[in-house]
């Protein structure tokens, strides 16, 4: 049902009237000191493709390169103690896995979910009109520069972890009562970048306007310092000439569009009567959401606008 096609979050494979299979992996390099954390925030974004494609996870499969004889073993034992502990709350079960020796150390999951057919979400489908809410802040990108460079205070990483070890989990459940009509979550290719994947998938125009995108406070003192991730230039660099930011935008609303997620929250199009109600139920639950833009138009190619 779901393929290659549209860059989207994950395979869809029916089954049967009533099943489908949802299929992703991801996996990368630690982010931050913490094993345990690391873990848990490597499971979550591995997780949330599931829930980016409306669905629910059901079994997931550890990926991990470790450098044996590098780092000791309690890395590893505390790195897949995390993430078994988001996977127990996702409410998935762990049924295996594999590991390699290899002298950079990488965790992640292969998962596994299911949606009903009819209900299946992709970055393809948004509708004129729409409104879009982002259901995580942004900027987790820039303090893991900071945290490289060991500037982060212990209050942002505290702040980065609470953000990306979060599941998206309670956002999709809520979400899928309002009907989305499309939906995508915000990962290495920043906001602006995944909204281009919508624009493009779906032929659209979206204005974005960033006095609304919700942030993360830490981010900006460490962007105005110039803690700018490199995958940040690079998401610039690759989708600026289908993006129109508007002279009077912040420079720091500037940065943090293009900046790369770890674990980001889900983009979600609602129409707008459904927007609203969505967004309430969403704070209702302690979701740090926000309704960030609209789809305006067509666009044979996908074009994104920021705007003050």
């Amino acid at each position: 049902m779901v393929g290659i096609d549209y860059s989207d979050d994950a395979g869809v494979f029916r089954i049967d009237s009533d099943k489908a299979l949802i299929q992703t992996l991801d996996f990368f390099t630690p982010i931050i000191d913490s094993p345990y954390d690391f873990g848990r925030i490597a499971a979550a974004n591995s997780l949330s493709d599931i829930y980016a494609m409306g669905g629910k996870p059901l079994t997931a499969m550890n990926i991990v390169c470790f450098p044996v004889g590098e780092l000791p073993d309690i890395v590893l034992k505390e790195t897949i103690m995390g993430g078994l502990d988001k996977i127990n709350e996702s409410g998935a079960v762990l049924v295996g896995g594999h590991s390699v020796d290899d002298k950079e150390f990488k965790y992640g999951l292969s998962v596994t979910g299911i949606v009903h057919p009819d209900r299946v979400l992709a970055n393809n489908t948004a509708n004129t009109g729409d409104r879009l809410i982002l259901t995580k802040p942004l900027g987790t990108g820039i303090i893991a520069t900071a945290v490289k460079g060991k500037i982060a205070s212990p209050k942002a990483v505290e702040r980065l972890i609470e953000v990306a070890s979060e599941l998206n989990k309670k956002a999709c459940e809520i979400m899928i009562r309002f009907n989305p009509t499309a939906c995508t979550d915000v990962t290495g290719f920043g906001l602006a970048g995944h909204l281009f994947e919508i624009a493009r998938g779906s032929k659209k125009k979206i204005s974005i306007y960033s006095e609304r995108i919700p942030f993360i406070e830490q981010a900006r003192e460490y962007a105005n310092m110039g803690l700018i991730p490199a995958g940040a230039y690079n998401n610039k660099k690759f989708y600026e000439k289908n993006i129109f930011i508007d002279s009077s935008v912040d420079r720091f609303m500037c940065d943090i569009f293009f900046d790369p997620q770890t674990s980001g929250g889900l983009l979600v199009c609602l129409k707008p009567e459904d927007a609203e109600n969505c967004l309430k139920a969403m704070h209702d639950k302690g979701v740090e959401a926000a309704i960030a833009g609209e789809v305006t138009g067509d666009h044979p190619e996908g074009h994104i606008s920021l705007l003050p």
